[in-house]
């Protein structure tokens, strides 16, 4: 289904879909008022919603669709906007799976049908595993604030990094990155891991454009009791507050005489991504060494899998999310698959091992 006010951007978008030939577009809505009286008819595994349109916009929209279709995937939309970056975060906190900006120019549009057709793919398949976990349509409760997990495939047993010897070094900087159901994980395990924050430095990468990573800094302080801020180049890295890398820039810190400081750059994409997991996470185990807690959250694709392997090999420990809770098992997946995890940990259980650790405790 798709939704947008636009008759262009519905257009284009149901004519890149079907041009893919495993997709059928089985509703075009330009309202999201008009997309509610036709969920239940059309029964979309995946909605295209855009975030801001008159009459009903998405926002008002999204908890009546999931209501009406509770295993439907549905992706936002957005336009590049401080306001719509901000309706967008409110979206995923009220149950959407994903997000999408609009592209600003038209030049544009090749990257964002790819993505738009990447995405689309990958959502199929986690509202299809949700069906099959679904109760009946009679029985389909209102939409929670964080989407239902996919189902989690038979795969090998998990291999996990051996234990320590001797007792781990205190906690000295948590580093954490996701992708795809990230912005409410981190709110989930940022929550929870509470107080004991307060003593140590807290990095984030989260796969964000520009100007929507500010508004996840703004969400996760005003939603988690944290200082949060989108980091700034050559800031120091101080305990007690969190630094989120700015979108389209990488994110990676170094010491600086007796200072520990933020550095960005605007290289090429690393795993195809910008900013991407791998070079905080290397950075990070380069200068707290056995002390960094590197923490692996939801997402598409493998980005910081191979920084892992350094974490463990400098003392440090690396925790990720389980298949069950994850929406999308890519990230946390190809973290475990290096072995050098030291434990995979359902999304609720997260925040309390963090806090745990910070506070000298084992996990």
């Amino acid at each position: 289904m798709v939704v947008d006010d636009s008759v262009v951007a519905r257009g284009l978008t149901t004519r890149w879909l079907e041009e893919e030939r495993d997709f059928e577009v089985v509703a075009s809505c330009r309202s999201g008022r008009e997309a509610v009286a036709k969920v239940v008819d059309s029964r979309p595994d995946v909605i295209i919603l855009d975030v801001e349109m008159p009459d009903m916009d998405g926002v008002e929209a999204l908890p009546l669709l999931l209501r009406a279709r509770p295993h439907a995937a549905i992706l936002m939309a957005s336009s590049h906007t401080t306001e719509g970056a901000g309706l967008t975060l409110k979206c995923l906190q009220l149950g959407a799976t994903d997000f999408l900006p609009k592209p600003s120019r038209q030049a544009n549009s090749v990257e964002y049908r790819r993505d738009l057709v990447a995405r689309v793919r990958a959502l199929s398949q986690i509202s299809q595993r949700r069906a099959q976990l679904s109760p009946a349509p009679a029985a389909a409760a209102v939409a929670t604030a964080r989407p239902a997990a996919a189902a989690p495939l038979a795969r090998p047993a998990i291999r996990l990094a051996p234990a320590p010897s001797v007792a781990p070094a205190r906690m000295s900087a948590l580093a954490i990155g996701s992708s795809t159901g990230g912005p409410q994980a981190l709110h989930e395990v940022l929550k929870a891991a509470g107080p004991s924050l307060g003593s140590v430095p807290i990095l984030i990468v989260q796969h964000m454009p520009a100007g929507f990573t500010a508004a996840l800094a703004e969400h996760l302080s005003t939603g988690c009791g944290i200082r949060a801020r989108e980091a700034q180049d050559g800031e120091d890295i101080l305990p007690g507050r969190a630094y989120v890398a700015p979108g389209g820039r990488h994110f990676s810190i170094a010491r600086s005489g007796g200072r520990v400081v933020a550095k960005l750059d605007d290289g090429p994409r690393v795993n195809f991504c910008k900013p991407s997991v791998d070079p905080m996470f290397r950075t990070a185990s380069a200068v707290y060494g056995a002390g960094l807690f590197a923490v692996m959250l939801t997402g598409m694709g493998a980005d910081g899998a191979s920084a892992v392997p350094v974490v463990a090999a400098a003392g440090g420990r690396v925790v990720a999310q389980d298949e069950a809770t994850s929406v999308v098992w890519g990230m946390p997946g190809a973290a475990v698959a290096t072995g050098a995890c030291s434990a995979v940990l359902p999304l609720q259980q997260i925040g309390q091992c963090i806090a745990r650790v910070a506070r000298g405790e084992r996990m």
